[in-house]
């Protein structure tokens, strides 16, 4: 669905319009924080992306990494390059079904030709 001219404009428009007040939203949301001084900085970070100066993010980035260290997770997905399917044989979230039915129709083609010729070298060793 929209996908008409003027939705495109409408969309365009409102993603600059958020551009272009991003900066007050922040300058309000560091007042507020100014007010009420018992909110810490973690608790406003699930709730907005907070955007840190440039002369902070270099203290900040030796924080995140000591953070990293202890909540590894292993989320290695192992996917075939081929047919996109991962072990337990899914495919991608973001695949659209008529995709996945032109992949599942193209393995299946190459599964029925490797027949064929199994079956045709068995007939000829038959004799």
């Amino acid at each position: 669905m929209a996908k008409s001219l003027r939705s495109k404009w409408k969309r365009k428009m409102r993603a600059e319009k958020r551009k272009k007040n991003a900066p007050k939203e922040l300058s309000r949301l560091k007042s507020i924080l100014r007010v009420d001084r018992d909110v810490l900085m973690k608790d406003v970070q699930e709730v907005a992306t907070v955007v840190v100066p440039r002369h902070d993010q270099e203290n900040m980035q030796s924080v995140v990494k000591d953070e990293d260290d202890d909540m590894k997770m292993e989320t290695d997905i192992k996917r075939n390059k081929k047919t996109l399917l991962d072990q337990h044989g899914q495919y991608p979230v973001w695949m659209s079904q008529r995709q996945r039915k032109r992949l599942k129709a193209k393995r299946e083609r190459r599964k029925g030709k490797s027949k064929a010729k199994a079956a045709k070298a068995a007939k000829g060793l038959a004799w």
